[in-house]
């Protein structure tokens, strides 16, 4: 619907007024996502919060897989046929009471599974709307000189973008300054490439040339 209506609103501007005097700017949304400094902070944040879920999982099925060692064990003794009756009928109770903690574990697995995944999903799908009405809030700020703005990675429904061409100078793409923007108190680069020490030391120790 959203689409449509910007469809209809550049339309209805290049109808309106003069194509001369029709400012357009665009901005390539994917790719401003793809930069901004905190998407790639989130990514990580998400990598960390999956592998905490495999980790709680993994505990999980080690601890079903010692139940079914256990109820193993259980089943074969209660076949020897050395047993007497009473220490049968123990094993037996005691393989019945096993049985029942594996189904047990087996639901909490289930729904720990279900219960975690849609809470990553509701978590990215937070982070990802913030980040990207923060993308927005950035664009509208930079979006004055322009009469339009157009998201240059738009899409319709079939996958097919939405303007498939524009023609040089009709539209100004200003996502670079958008980016410049949303990373201007990005944290320092701690995996920057320090300069050498013996380059350093030769252009401390180079002549300064005569004025």
């Amino acid at each position: 619907m959203n689409k449509l209506l910007t469809l209809a609103l550049a339309v209805g501007l290049t109808g309106s007024m003069n194509a001369a005097d029709l400012k357009i700017g665009v901005v390539d949304m994917n790719k401003a996502f793809g930069e901004y400094y905190k998407t790639k902070e989130a990514a990580t944040k998400l990598e960390g919060n999956v592998a905490k879920v495999k980790e709680e999982l993994n505990e999980r099925w080690a601890t079903y897989k010692k139940l079914m060692d256990d109820a193993e064990k259980l089943d074969k003794g209660r076949r020897d046929p050395v047993l007497g009756q009473e220490a049968r009928a123990k094993k037996e109770a005691e393989l019945q009471g096993k049985a029942q903690e594996i189904k047990s574990l087996e639901r909490d697995i289930s729904e720990f599974q279900q219960r975690r995944q849609g809470q990553l999903q509701q978590e990215q799908m937070q982070e990802r709307k913030g980040l990207y009405d923060e993308i927005m809030t950035i664009v509208k700020a930079k979006s004055a000189p322009y009469d339009m703005v157009l998201d240059k990675a738009a899409v319709g429904g079939s996958g097919v973008p939405i303007f498939l061409n524009l023609k040089d100078g009709a539209a100004q793409d200003f996502t670079a300054e958008v980016i410049v923007e949303l990373n201007k108190n990005a944290p320092a680069d701690t995996g920057e490439k320090k300069e050498e020490p013996k380059k350093a030391e030769e252009k401390k120790d180079a002549p300064k040339k005569a004025k």
